[in-house]
């Protein structure tokens, strides 16, 4: 492995030694230190597995012994009280006046607007939370993001939020859990890769690459295919299979001279792998090209006119430096920054 100290902790190495890539937002997620569950322990949101008898919706009768009525409740209102009937005691976590519900991605407000307005502002203003604190404090962000399920739990994005929290806490059978009903309540697999490291931070590799494979990669989007390729990579380390980590990470978007938002994190994880199969000559280039495509990408997000920004690296000789990498504008590729080789030209 590299000795580099700003890299020791770059995506791809729990403290453990085993790889611990997953899906990220070009920076690193928070990872907690607490141990993952044990098979057989309590169920989320139940006792024992099951509805508390005393708590079951309608256990108790409509007299004044501690019962609820009916009348006048909403759907939703009806839901959360049977949702509160066998879950275990949560308080919600402050939320700071100057939080706005403006803050939240409009998107992702617009699938709150099944909600009432009253509930959908307090949903929204615990996933603001959540953004601002999952870098800083992922267990205080994943209260939010538990609160706001609790508010919103069949929201296919609350879901999704409550997972990613789960997931940077450590609590990976919650994880796991939370992101099956978001792809059974959104139908999409972009979160694949974090269902696959979650199968791999419960010590369950063999089950992380039968998930990945479950799933047609032609039916992802390039930047999902780059983090599945690397989360099974690190499935195969974790089997202690070096060259089957590799073979992995031999995916089309695995090309020097083409960098988009995700091609750092799969060079360096490309890197790793060399290292544990001892070849650090190539190790250290693939290192050199992720440094490249970040510098490119870098200098194309500062870039005020955004047309086209050459990175130049020097071969040898002072009077003829062939540029390495160049962002092009041209290609649509989404969400995708795309950084394209710039040909050649001689006199």
């Amino acid at each position: 492995m590299s000795d580099s100290p700003d890299r020791e902790k770059r995506p791809g190495r729990r403290q453990d030694g085993a790889r611990s890539d997953g899906p990220r937002g070009g920076s690193d997620r928070p990872r907690g230190t607490r141990p993952p569950q044990k098979s057989g322990e309590k169920k989320l949101w139940t006792t024992d597995g099951k509805p508390a008898r005393s708590a079951a919706p309608g256990a108790r009768d409509k007299a004044n012994r501690g019962g609820y009525r009916d009348e006048g409740l909403t759907p939703e209102e009806l839901r959360q009280r049977e949702l509160r009937a066998v879950r275990p005691h949560h308080d919600d976590p402050d939320v700071p006046e100057d939080v706005s519900v403006k803050e939240l991605d409009k998107g992702a407000f617009n699938e709150l607007k099944t909600l009432s307005k009253e509930n959908a502002d307090g949903v929204a203003k615990h996933l603001v939370m959540v953004a601002r604190l999952i870098e800083s404090d992922p267990e205080l962000a994943h209260k939010h993001a538990t609160s706001a399920s609790r508010r919103a739990g069949r929201i296919a994005m609350v879901r999704e939020t409550l997972a990613i929290t789960a997931y940077a806490t450590g609590d990976y059978a919650l994880a796991i859990r939370e992101l099956r009903t978001y792809r059974r309540i959104s139908g999409s697999n972009e979160q694949l890769a974090l269902m696959v490291d979650s199968e791999r931070g419960l010590g369950r590799p063999d089950r992380a690459l039968e998930l990945g494979r479950s799933v047609p990669r032609e039916s992802l989007t390039p930047a999902t295919q780059v983090a599945v390729a690397i989360a099974m990579s690190g499935a195969r380390l974790d089997q202690g299979q070096p060259e089957a980590a590799l073979a992995e990470l031999h995916i089309p978007q695995l090309d020097a001279k083409r960098a988009y938002t995700y091609s750092p994190e799969l060079f360096w994880a490309y890197a790793e792998v060399l290292d544990d199969l001892g070849r650090q000559r190539e190790a250290a280039e693939w290192r050199e090209n992720a440094d490249r495509a970040e510098a490119a990408l870098y200098a194309a997000s500062t870039d005020e006119d955004d047309d086209l920004v050459e990175v130049f690296e020097e071969d040898g000789s002072d009077d003829d430096a062939t540029p390495a990498l160049a962002h092009d504008t041209t290609e649509d590729t989404t969400e995708d920054t795309t950084v394209e080789p710039v040909p050649d030209t001689k006199e």
